[in-house]
């Protein structure tokens, strides 16, 4: 994976989701119309910590997030959630 370079505002991080299941755990393929938008995805890149928040989650951590948290990002060609610290849910 390439390095993203720039800044992330405070309380923010950028995640890059991992890609949505191809198959079930029986071994239906799931057509592309009714793949699930994935909840879960690796830190790129951390901002600095809220004066009141401090920040939790680090470059590398694997975390689950709700289902409309974020906003979708397109850099370089790859797509990536920025996301704040308050909508992930668990760090893996």
């Amino acid at each position: 994976m390439s390095q993203v370079q720039g800044k992330i505002l405070a309380g923010k991080i950028l995640v890059k989701p991992q890609a949505a299941e191809t198959k079930t755990a029986s071994g239906i393929i799931i057509p592309d119309s009714a793949k699930e938008k994935p909840l879960q995805g690796e830190v790129v890149l951390v901002g600095a910590e809220k004066a009141d928040e401090k920040m939790e989650v680090a470059a590398g951590d694997v975390v689950l997030y709700g289902k409309y948290a974020g906003t979708e990002l397109n850099i370089d060609g790859v797509d990536y959630l920025l996301v704040s610290q308050s909508d992930v849910l668990f760090i893996k």
